[in-house]
């Protein structure tokens, strides 16, 4: 596996910890986007992209959020004990949409982002600095010539 490509747009004010986001491309082939950058006091770290979780109402079958006490749509009180934990018994909101099968292939993502993330702040520093990451979606039309 080969990263052939990543951009990064970050995070204006970045106060909190979330500081950029990324796509990559893989072997000129495979994007991923959504990939969070996020700081740590260890440093930068990657995110992979992943969706809130939620729960259908028994009443309506409304698709409501995982802690809703209440449905959105009929009001029915929700019950809570079909949420979904992790193996720590801590409650699991978020799933991946995609992500690393192993350490490996972490390790080569995490370090070519968190290096392009870092370049990036170099490039920002540029006056007539423009985002790569503006132009997503150009990849096809850029396959095309």
């Amino acid at each position: 596996m080969e990263i052939t490509e990543v951009r990064v747009k970050l995070v204006e004010n970045a106060a909190e910890r979330l500081l950029a986001f990324c796509s990559i491309t893989i072997d000129h082939a495979f994007v991923v986007r959504d990939i969070k950058i996020i700081g740590s006091p260890g440093g930068p770290f990657v995110a992979m992209p992943s969706r809130k979780l939620s729960s259908h109402c028994h009443g309506c079958g409304f698709k409501n959020p995982l802690r809703s006490v209440y449905c959105c749509q009929c009001g029915k009180k929700q019950s809570e004990g079909h949420l979904p934990r992790d193996d720590e018994g801590r409650l699991r909101l978020y799933a991946d949409i995609a992500h690393p099968i192993n350490a490996a292939a972490r390790e080569l993502i995490q370090s070519r982002v968190v290096r392009e993330y870092e370049a990036e702040l170099v490039r920002a520093r540029e006056p007539d600095y423009v985002s790569r990451y503006d132009a997503i979606g150009d990849e096809e039309h850029r396959l095309r010539r």
